[in-house]
């Protein structure tokens, strides 16, 4: 089963009261005792015997001593073990309770099985679409309501700029699978290769500030590596690096998704260095920057897969500059195709805390709207 890091993306409407989802319980259970007991309930000549008994093995899994439920040391010497989330296989079971007709509670008990014996998953991710419901905590709506980072491991917010590790979880559960290598240009703190790194991807950054690179290196060294990936961040300039070159260092020719989150333009200052893309003499020179990065992401990004470009707007003399938009389309003008707009929230920024009424008070003698959310563009190579 693969492993799910805990996300704090909330619901829309559950953002008003601070919610966020519980940790999923995982079950695991003997499987050819529940399939058997799956079997049992088919055969059962009647609705009202397929409900006593949906009761019964509900108790065989959350009663006093569940008797389908392994113990470490018999999961050690069991022959077959499935692992479940517990609210996934209830709510199941309950579907099966709650059926109409025999026929129906029948189909729901067959698609519970099939659920359980076999995995069917796509090209670009690991995802068991066998068992969709399960993966509740992958968020597919456009709008993101973000109740707090990550601050989980080595995840720091001390770096200006990083973006929250919730982002590139998401992404990368979604666009690739275990084992394979994701790009990311702009690596800075190194959020993607840590998140990369627990979710068993390798990853290739690229920092242009040695100092950073080795900062944020050596806190992927602390991160636990459970699957024995690779994690590496090379230094350098990513409008101009060779990175057919970096990756077949590693072995590699292609990777299977790139996630980008440049400056925002002039917005922060990174560093002094020319080469910086918060230094570029203009907007336009900006926009040609982030293009030479996604040509050279572009040449070693398999055909048919994802890059993904976090972004957002700026306010300046008077003037909503529409950032994110302008990137977008300098992606597409280098074989991508767009594929989603995700808008996220953002509470509060390093310029705006502790600033809340103030930025109200401007808003309302400047006519514009305080800035609370950036973009998630996704892209696939066409």
């Amino acid at each position: 089963m693969t492993t799910r890091t805990r996300q704090s993306l909330v619901l829309p409407g559950q953002a008003a009261a601070g919610l966020a989802p519980a940790e999923p319980e995982v079950l695991s259970i003997d499987q050819a005792a529940l399939l058997q007991r799956l079997d049992a309930l088919k055969a059962a000549p009647s609705l009202d015997l397929v409900r006593e008994g949906v009761v019964r093995l509900r108790q065989s899994l959350t009663g006093a001593e569940p008797a389908l439920i392994l113990t470490a040391n018999e999961r050690e010497g069991a022959s077959g073990t499935v692992e479940l989330g517990q609210a996934y296989l209830l709510a199941e079971l309950a579907q099966v309770a709650d059926s109409l007709t025999l026929e129906r509670a029948v189909y729901y008990l067959n698609r519970l099985q099939k659920a359980l014996t076999k995995v069917r998953t796509s090209r670009i991710n690991d995802i068991n679409l066998n068992r969709w419901k399960e993966y509740g905590d992958i968020d597919t709506n456009s709008l993101w309501i973000v109740d707090r980072r990550d601050r989980s491991g080595v995840h720091r917010a001390n770096y200006w700029g990083n973006f929250i590790p919730q982002i590139p979880n998401q992404m990368l559960r979604r666009y690739t699978k275990k084992g394979e290598w994701v790009l990311d240009p702009f690596a800075g703190s190194g959020t993607t290769l840590v998140e990369s790194q627990r979710l068993g991807r390798n990853c290739l950054g690229i920092e242009l500030q040695p100092e950073i690179a080795s900062y944020s290196q050596d806190l992927i060294v602390q991160e636990l590596n459970p699957f024995e990936v690779t994690s590496r961040i090379a230094v350098g300039d990513s409008t101009s690096l060779d990175y057919t070159r970096l990756l077949a260092e590693a072995g590699q020719s292609a990777v299977q998704l790139v996630i980008m989150h440049p400056p925002y333009f002039d917005i922060i200052k990174f560093s002094d260095d020319p080469h910086d893309l918060s230094n570029a003499a203009s907007l336009e020179a900006f926009l040609a920057g982030v293009g030479r990065v996604v040509e050279r992401a572009g040449a070693v990004l398999e055909r048919g897969r994802y890059l993904v470009l976090v972004i957002g707007d700026k306010f300046s003399k008077g003037e909503w500059i529409p950032l994110g938009f302008q990137t977008m389309n300098e992606v597409l003008k280098h074989d991508f195709l767009l594929k989603s707009i995700v808008v996220k929230n953002f509470e509060e920024t390093t310029g705006k805390r502790n600033q809340r009424e103030l930025w109200h008070y401007r808003a309302l003698v400047g006519g514009f709207y305080v800035f609370k959310h950036e973009y998630v563009f996704v892209f696939k190579k066409k």
